[in-house]
């Protein structure tokens, strides 16, 4: 199935409350995210959202928001949070799914996510041209960094996730994502004073 044969297929009124991605030319369908899920993709796209007010560059997506990042034979995923830079303007924005791969994806993992699934997209990510990829666990509250070398970084709910070169001056605490609005920040612990 080619790209503009999945949007058709999406679009059918049997599918619309379905979820799918196109995996070179085959059709996957997505389970339905869960309420810890949904609250995770907020609290991503917030400190995305508000970095990219404060230094005014780029947008943020959500919702599963299709892009196309191979062709022949063709590849349509929505990463569960993504960041861009393809367009300043609202009416920029590509009208159906962007051919423009966004510089940050990020995947949240459901608890019936496969490794070996799981690693097959955040290498598809790497290969066509996504310069960051965060994979967070909210079951293990943890984020995995991939960056196009294969170096990974895995961060902990009380370590500083930064944005490197692809978002400089971005930073923000891995547990943010796993908190409610009532919740607090833990305090960090006391330094061990030296011994004597």
């Amino acid at each position: 199935m080619t790209a503009k044969e999945f949007w058709d297929f999406c679009h059918l009124p049997e599918n619309e409350t379905r979820s799918f991605e196109l995996v070179r030319g085959e059709v996957v369908e997505l389970s339905r995210p869960t309420k810890k899920h949904g609250r995770v993709y907020v609290n991503i796209a917030f400190a995305l959202e508000s970095y990219a007010r404060r230094v005014n560059i780029g947008y943020v997506v959500s919702n599963d928001s299709g892009v196309i990042l191979e062709e022949d034979p063709d590849t349509v995923v929505g990463p569960d949070v993504a960041f861009y830079t393809d367009a300043n303007k609202f009416d920029d924005m590509h009208p159906k799914w962007g051919e423009e791969p966004p510089i940050l994806a990020v995947e949240v993992l459901s608890p019936n996510d496969k490794v070996s699934k799981t690693n097959s997209k955040m290498a598809d990510y790497l290969k066509n041209r996504v310069k960051l990829v965060w994979l967070v666990d909210y079951e293990e509250r943890k984020v995995t960094v991939f960056r196009p070398d294969w170096r990974l970084d895995v961060l902990g709910e009380n370590q500083e996730l930064t944005g490197n070169s692809v978002l400089p001056g971005f930073s923000c605490h891995v547990g943010d994502f796993f908190r409610m609005p009532g919740e607090t920040t833990p305090s960090p612990a006391p330094p061990v004073p030296p011994s004597a």
